[in-house]
C-alpha cells in the first residue's frame, strides 16, 4: 500500500482526496497548513506528496523548498488555483514533480499519481551489485547507474528528482541525437501536456547546473535553437 501526504487547507478538496484515493487502495495522511505538512514531511516518509501552494503558516513555495533542501526526493506533486506559466515554471524549478491546477477531478490527480509511481518504481529496482555495470553511461566526468538510480559528477554522488534522473537518462540513451521539446516530453512525462515544453527547459536547466562544470557554456547537453536538445558526446 503507497503513503500518501495530502497538505492543503481547502476541507472540501482534501475529502474529496482521501475518499478517492482510499478507495484506490491508498493511504493517506493529511496536514492543513505548511507548517504541520513540512514537519510530517521530515519526520515520516511518503510515497507521493500532494501539495497545495496557498496555505496557513507556511505556503506550498517554501513548504517544497525546505522539502528538498533536506535531500527529500519524495515526488511531489503542486495543486493550485493559480494557473499563471510563471507560478507553474517557479514550482518546477524548487523541485516539484508536477502541476495540478484546480479545479481538477481525482480521476486526474490519481492517473498523475500512477504514472509518476510506474516511473520511480521501475528507477528503485536497483540491480544487484555484480550487474551494476551491464548498463552504464560514462561521459568525461560523468558516470551514470540507471539500473541503481545513481549519477556521479567527480566522483561525487549527486541527488536527482525522479523526473531529472529519467531525462538524464533518456538524453544519454539518445546521445549526439537532436531530440525536440515534445519528444522529450512524450518519454518522460507519460501524460498529456499539450504544448507545457517549458517544463523541458526548467529540468534541462537543473541537469546543466548538476552535471556541467559551466552551467552556462555546457559542454554536454546542448541547445538545439528552435527545436530541442541532445546530449552531446564526442565519437
Amino acid at each position: 500500500m503507497k503513503n500518501v501526504l495530502i497538505i492543503e487547507d481547502e476541507l472540501s478538496i482534501v475529502k474529496l482526496l482521501q475518499y478517492n484515493l482510499e478507495k484506490e487502495n491508498y493511504s493517506v495522511e493529511v496536514a492543513m497548513d505548511g507548517e504541520e505538512g513540512l514537519e510530517m514531511a521530515l519526520k515520516s516518509e511518503y510515497d507521493i506528496i500532494l501539495l497545495d501552494l496557498m496555505l496557513p503558516s507556511k505556503d506550498g513555495m517554501d513548504v517544497c523548498r525546505e522539502i528538498r533542501g533536506e535531500k527529500i526526493d519524495t515526488p511531489i506533486i503542486m495543486l493550485t488555483a493559480k494557473d499563471s506559466e510563471i507560478d507553474k515554471i517557479v514550482g518546477l524549478e524548487i523541485g516539484a514533480d508536477d502541476y495540478i491546477t484546480k479545479p481538477f477531478s481525482p480521476r486526474e490527480v490519481i492517473a498523475r499519481i500512477k504514472a509518476i509511481s510506474r516511473r520511480v518504481g521501475k528507477q528503485n529496482k536497483a540491480a544487484p551489485e555484480e550487474d551494476r555495470n551491464e548498463k552504464v553511461f560514462v561521459f568525461d566526468h560523468i558516470t551514470i547507474y540507471p539500473e541503481n538510480f545513481e549519477v556521479y559528477v567527480d566522483e561525487e554522488k549527486v541527488e536527482f528528482t525522479p523526473k531529472e534522473f529519467e531525462l538524464l537518462v533518456y538524453l544519454a540513451e539518445n546521445k549526439n541525437r537532436i531530440l525536440s521539446r515534445e519528444q522529450l516530453l512524450l518519454a518522460v512525462w507519460d501524460y498529456d501536456f499539450r504544448g507545457e515544453t517549458r517544463i523541458v527547459d526548467v529540468h534541462i536547466s537543473h541537469l546543466r547546473e548538476k552535471i556541467e562544470k559551466d552551467p552556462k557554456k555546457p559542454q554536454f547537453i546542448k541547445t538545439a535553437r528552435g527545436f530541442g536538445y541532445k546530449l552531446e558526446v564526442p565519437k
